[in-house]
């Protein structure tokens, strides 16, 4: 199930970062790893879809990250406006 949330931080020197969920939650860790194009840096504010996996009892965390292009509440606002 794809989720989605903006990044709360990324570190580029450590390859890890942070993503709040949309619908609320816990923030979830994810590394460099984990972006379906890792030569993409996220910024803080990106909207990424997202899985979550839970590895050995640890905590969940963000996989396969995959840039979103847009801003749905604009999009849903311009779709109104006709």
């Amino acid at each position: 199930m794809t989720h989605f949330g903006k990044i709360k931080s990324y570190d580029s020197g450590r390859g890890a970062g942070t993503i709040s969920p949309e619908k609320g939650g816990n923030v979830l860790p994810f590394g460099k790893s984990d972006l379906q194009q890792e030569s993409q840096v996220p910024k803080v504010g990106d909207r990424y879809g997202y899985e979550t996996n839970q590895v050995d009892g640890q905590d969940m965390r963000a996989v396969n990250l995959q840039q979103q292009q847009g801003d749905p509440q604009r999009e849903q606002a311009r779709a109104q406006q006709g």
